[in-house]
This record gives C-alpha cells, structure tokens and sequence, in this order.
C-alpha cells in the first residue's frame, strides 16, 4: 500500500459506491459525510479535505475546466486529482487521487468499494482508457471552510 493511502483512517476503505452522492446533490445535502456512500468525486474531494485542501465541489467538466481553486499539472504527485474518460472529453470523467508511484486512489462502481489502481489497470478498462490529466487544488482548508 502506497504511503498516502496508509494514512486514511479505516473508515475511508468502507465507503460504498453510490452514484447518486455527487457534490451538490440533494442526497449529500441531507444526509452529509461518507456513511451513505458517494461518487467518485464526493470521495476525492473527502480524501483531500482529510489531508488539509479544500476543494470546490465541482463535478468533472466543471473541475477540468476551473482555475479558480485548482491548476492543471503536466505530472501527478500525492493529492492530486486525476481524471479518466473514455474519451478525451471532461464531462462525465471518473475522479481519483493521485496517490504516487504509478497509484491512484479511487471509487468505482466497479468494485464498490475505495480501491487503488495503477495507470495500467484504468488504461485496460474502456471507460477509463483515456487519462485526461491532472489537477492541483490550491486552496487549503481553514477553521471557516
């Protein structure tokens, strides 16, 4: 196991897979945190949240396309979003955490619960055969966020 991944508390490798908890849906409004599952997103942004970001609650096209809280980087390191498609397109793009040496942390219906994947195992699966890139959030949480 990757270093990043070792330092998240044992409930994070519970968390089930849920499509319908994405950042800003009603689900995740009334019923906040992890315990009720959540997307792909609405778990990066939590693994992040957990390490000190803050990330804005964007859903993939929108996070691609943010400068606000966020910048492209031409290569991933620990806490970085990456993104995989199907296509070079952003919108509907799965969202993991880079994790570093060749490892992304990730949920995935799939496997239904968070796993770690390396670029080899998103490349032989057709959903997630397209790496988009990589975003660094920039803003850091503090006591008022």
């Amino acid at each position: 196991m990757d270093a990043l991944s070792s330092r998240l508390p044992a409930g994070f490798w519970s968390v089930p897979y849920a499509g319908d908890r994405f950042p800003g849906a009603k689900a995740v409004a009334e019923r906040p945190g992890l315990a009720a599952g959540a997307n792909c997103q609405l778990f990066a942004y939590a693994v992040l949240e957990h390490f000190g970001l803050a990330p804005a609650p964007l859903r993939s096209s929108d996070l691609w396309d943010d400068t606000r809280t966020t910048v492209r980087v031409s290569g991933p390191e620990p806490l970085d979003l990456v993104l995989f498609n199907a296509s070079d397109r952003a919108y509907g793009a799965h969202v993991g955490v880079w994790a570093g040496d060749d490892a992304v942390l990730h949920l995935c219906a799939e496997v239904g619960r968070p796993a770690v994947w390396s670029l080899t195992d998103f490349a032989a699966r057709a959903r997630y055969g397209v790496m988009l890139g990589a975003k660094r959030v920039t803003r850091r949480a503090t006591a008022s966020t």
